[in-house]
């Protein structure tokens, strides 16, 4: 199996060929990618992404990793159950 065959985004079906192309076409933050090829917005939130999308950032750019923006992390963290936000306090279901 080639290297750019691998799925890095498995969340989104994302292949490491289609991050680089977007990398090369000069999307060299990890909030870009995530816009235009939903990486890091699938149920992992990005967990099982995000390390990975960033060290090819950090390849293609040079700069180091602890430089690369791990984007924009927002709630909720964890999957949920859609109806749990449905629900005030007082009528959360027991």
């Amino acid at each position: 199996m080639d290297k750019d065959d691998v799925v890095v985004c498995r969340c989104e079906e994302k292949t490491m060929k289609e991050i680089r192309s977007w990398i090369g076409k000069g999307y060299h933050r990890f909030d870009e990618l995530k816009r235009i090829l939903r990486v890091g917005m699938g149920p992992c939130q990005g967990r099982g992404c995000r390390e990975i999308i960033r060290r090819e950032l950090s390849e293609a750019t040079g700069e180091p990793m602890d430089k690369i923006d791990p984007g924009e992390i927002r709630p909720p963290l964890k999957p949920i159950k859609l109806g749990l936000c449905a629900y005030g306090k007082a009528d959360a279901p027991k």
